[in-house]
């Protein structure tokens, strides 16, 4: 596997749940849970990348690696191409954009979506499940992805596609998408071409920037994990439900 490094974009304001990044599960910061998967992963270094000194100095006290960033950001993936430059990594270098709301993102999927891009042919690489149930695919806060049948994204949607034209086909529309996991991997080049481009239409439609990609005729690997990863942190009852569980 090509060598690579993880970087996470951590932001204090949460429209949802303020401040998530340093609230607190099993004793310890979410942001460092989050630090440590990306750690136990096979990469050579891990980056936090926050533009509030509140996550700085949280971040220091588990010694973690931090690059200040501009304020001015409107998403991770704008963040971290920060990164690349700041830390002038070059076009072939490989990142992985890990969430900093993804504490129990098991470092395996970590190293296999990276690995994903030992294909040369492959811009971008990302992760994604079967449907656990019929009512997560009905959940548009589930994104959906379908791939054609060389495990690369025809489209992502909070919508439940492919739409089951006949009576009783439900079943069959959710087994051919999958649950899209909120993990990424691109070379800095790519990174660097995609947040140079202004938001496409069906980004700004379905407020999804992977989209942004396919319209750009990037190609997408969507790799299924070999262990499905926990729920990311995005609501109180998330939170409440992630304190519940072993730790």
């Amino acid at each position: 596997m090509t060598g690579f490094v993880v970087v996470i974009p951590a932001r204090y304001a949460s429209t949802r749940l303020p401040g998530k990044a340093l609230l607190e599960i099993h004793g310890k910061p979410m942001l460092q849970h989050v630090y440590e998967r990306g750690v136990e992963s096979s990469a050579r270094e891990v980056v936090i990348a926050t533009d509030d000194e509140r996550i700085a100095e949280a971040a220091e006290t588990f010694d973690a690696v931090v690059c200040m960033t501009g304020d001015h950001h409107q998403s991770g993936t704008e963040r971290i191409a920060e990164v690349a430059d700041l830390m002038n990594w070059d076009d072939d270098q490989i990142v992985v954009n890990l969430q900093g709301d993804e504490p129990a993102m098991p470092p395996e999927l970590i190293d296999q979506c990276a690995a994903l891009l030992d294909d040369t042919s492959v811009d971008i690489a990302t992760l994604a499940s079967p449907f656990l149930t019929q009512q997560d695919f009905q959940n548009p806060n589930c994104v959906k992805v379908v791939r054609n049948n060389c495990d690369h994204a025809i489209y992502f949607s909070r919508a439940a596609i492919p739409y089951p034209r006949d009576e009783g086909s439900e079943q069959r529309a959710a087994g051919a998408a999958l649950h899209h996991h909120g993990i990424y991997a691109y070379r800095c080049g790519v990174l660097r071409r995609f947040v140079d481009a202004p938001p496409s239409d069906l980004e700004i439609c379905e407020q999804l920037e992977q989209l942004r990609a396919l319209s750009l005729g990037m190609t997408i690997a969507v790799g299924v994990p070999a262990v499905r990863p926990g729920t990311g942190i995005d609501t109180p009852e998330d939170l409440e439900r992630a304190r519940k569980e072993k730790p």
